[in-house]
């Protein structure tokens, strides 16, 4: 009995493992899985993938209008009439039924390069919405980067407001000994009651954006929202203040040839410019061939049979077709001027998205001066906060401060323990989008 639980229970967790390969696998979320699995099911990026792909079949649709049109037809006929019998007046309703078949070819041989030019157009535009795919993802792993990191700062806040609240409760214990032994007053001690009551609104305040932000990383992700959903916990030691010092334009540079807005903007400004080409080619003759054959037969034939009449009545045929553009209402014309409106505006398109890029490298680089100064100042004035509360809390057991003094210290350890957690995380953020135009994976 207990051999078959045991044989159960592995064919369970086998079956289990193959529907679900990381079953008992660590189900916490790295960065990586959780930019992959927003990307995969991000319904923006899902999409613009639905976009490219209906760019392609419009390429492959484009070039192969280059090829021959084939038709062929085939038709069944009846027929009936009153018909004289032969050598007198009188007539017979009678039927008859006929067969035509036939297969009809053309093609255009020269159109001014207008089929050229709508290839060479088609083909830019399923590029540009590949690189529009990469823009939609890369802009939803910046999200997802943002939102990992208000978690990693929602958490740390999290754990030190219940070491703030573990310390206070024992300073509320302390107090109240001291109150009973008439060592302090009622209102010392409701001073600490209160910093508890404080703190604790603190940490129930941090509790709330901690689970707002997993809630919003969630969403991002469009993963349905779950009670278990945890993340990895990276050590970002090797992050903090590296001191860095990119110059603007040589970002810029570099994002130049990377960012795949760029390179759509740049192939949506070519294609446009091709229109003016499509369109001026209407100027121009238009060249055709046709060619085809039919072949029928008639009942009302007499003596000849079906192969007979269908191999005797082969017609083949070919033509050479020209058509020469004279007068079309400036219908030609207008569409000329409106295509080249058209390249202009898709060349400050082009230049405007340049000028975002540059511009969001130049706040970019200027963040991380920001952030890097305002880290060593946080970081500074945490440091000396906690040997002055460190001194003060040996004077308050010792009996040599009062709880007012001492709480003045504690609430000024934990603003500044405050502002040195999200100016680090401040930091960071800072680096990872420096890293973002460089082109650096976002990877703790």
């Amino acid at each position: 009995m207990k051999t078959r639980i045991i044989i159960a229970t592995v064919i369970c967790f086998f079956l289990q493992w193959l529907v679900n390969p990381t079953y008992g696998q660590n189900s916490k979320w790295t960065i990586q899985k959780c930019i992959d699995y927003a990307q995969q099911k991000n319904i923006q990026v899902q999409k613009t993938l639905l976009s490219t792909e209906s760019n392609k079949i419009n390429f492959n649709a484009t070039k192969a209008s280059r090829f021959p049109i084939v038709d062929a037809s085939a038709r069944q006929s009846f027929g009936w009439a009153d018909k004289q019998s032969t050598g007198s007046n009188s007539y017979t309703f009678s039927g008859s039924n006929s067969s035509t078949y036939s297969i009809s070819s053309s093609v255009t041989l020269y159109a001014g390069l207008k089929l050229q030019q709508s290839i060479k157009q088609s083909d830019i535009n399923y590029k540009a919405g590949v690189y529009d795919s990469e823009t939609m993802k890369e802009t939803i792993s910046l999200n997802i980067m943002d939102a990992f990191l208000q978690i990693l700062y929602a958490e740390e806040q999290v754990k030190n407001y219940k070491n703030q609240v573990d310390l206070t409760e024992k300073e509320l214990n302390l107090a109240s000994e001291r109150l009973k032994l008439s060592a302090i007053s009622n209102s010392d001690y409701l001073q600490v009651k209160s910093q508890l009551a404080t703190e604790k609104q603190n940490l129930a305040n941090a509790q709330g954006l901690l689970s707002t932000n997993r809630v919003n990383l969630m969403q991002l992700m469009e993963l349905p929202i779950t009670n278990d959903f945890e993340i990895e916990h990276p050590d970002l030691t090797n992050l903090i203040n590296k001191s860095r010092k990119s110059l603007p334009d040589s970002v810029y540079q570099i994002a130049l040839a990377l960012k795949p807005q760029i390179k759509s903007a740049t192939l949506r400004s070519e294609s446009s410019a091709l229109d003016v080409a499509i369109a001026k080619a209407d100027y121009m003759p238009r060249v055709s061939l046709d060619a085809g054959f039919s072949s029928d037969y008639m009942s009302a034939l007499k003596g000849s049979s079906y192969s007979f009449q269908l191999s005797h009545n082969f017609s083949p045929t070919i033509g050479l077709g020209i058509s020469i553009p004279i007068y079309h209402n400036d219908q030609i014309k207008s569409k000329i001027e409106l295509a080249k409106i058209s390249t202009q505006s898709a060349q400050l398109d082009e230049l405007n998205t340049k000028n975002q890029l540059r511009k969001s490298i130049e706040n970019a680089c200027t963040n991380v001066i920001t952030a890097q100064n305002e880290y060593d100042a946080s970081k500074e004035q945490y440091q000396a906060n906690q040997e002055s509360f460190a001194v003060a809390s040996e004077k308050y057991t010792q009996e040599l401060m009062n709880s007012v003094d001492f709480l003045v210290q504690k609430t000024n350890l934990i603003t500044s323990e405050s502002n040195y957690l999200q100016a680090k995380y401040n930091l960071i953020f800072s680096y990872k989008t420096l890293d973002f135009y460089l082109g650096i994976p976002f990877n703790f």
